[in-house]
């Protein structure tokens, strides 16, 4: 594909973010809601907020304290889209973090990444997200990816740190483990994250 007809897609791309970000994040719950996943909390309840990371409602309401982990995903999308596709509008830029996002909620949330989290990670009784939380998750993402649009790289870079060390002291897990333990489990990070 020439050089100009990928700037042309992108632009139009860019002109319909709005719509094709709602289409991916309406596909994404459809198809979560298709794997089984429950809409909201098996509990009945929906709540803004849910703190208790060792408990049933973890990852099944809006908020939780993995939350701050899809911030970081829009920080770091931003950042790869600036540093790599550069010559798009941001806001094809966006569409192109949020396929990325929804593809992981979705990958998140099938039976081989439930089973990789339980077996190798701090999150025991992991069940997967609600469709709640998954698109809330998305949501998350697009705010990170908007908060690093808005201020200067450094202070990103501060905000995606502060993220990581707020949740590694409050709930001794954050992105980063979360991806070591995925791909190369640590035994002593283990046994320091159960407490």
């Amino acid at each position: 594909m020439s050089e100009g007809r990928a700037s042309s897609i992108a632009g139009a791309v860019a002109a319909k973010s709005q719509l094709l970000i709602s289409v991916i994040v309406v596909v994404a719950a459809l198809v979560l809601l298709t794997m089984g996943r429950s809409a909201i909390c098996p509990c009945g309840h929906v709540r803004l907020w849910w703190g208790v990371v060792q408990s049933p409602e973890n990852s099944q309401q809006l908020f939780d304290w993995y939350s701050l982990t899809h911030l970081v995903h829009g920080l770091l999308f931003y950042a790869a889209g600036w540093m790599w596709l550069r010559r798009y509008p941001w806001q094809a830029r966006l569409v192109v973090a949020t396929i990325c996002e929804a593809a992981w909620e979705i990958a998140e949330n099938s039976p081989l990444i439930i089973d990789r989290y339980r077996a190798v990670t701090m999150a025991y009784g992991y069940s997967g997200d609600s469709v709640l939380n998954s698109v809330s998750d998305i949501l998350c993402m697009i705010a990170g990816f908007w908060i690093a649009r808005r201020v200067p790289g450094w202070l990103s870079i501060v905000i995606l740190v502060s993220c990581e060390l707020l949740a590694l002291a409050v709930i001794r897990d954050n992105l980063t483990l979360n991806i070591v333990m995925l791909i190369h489990p640590v035994g002593a990070v283990r046994v320091w994250q159960a407490g």
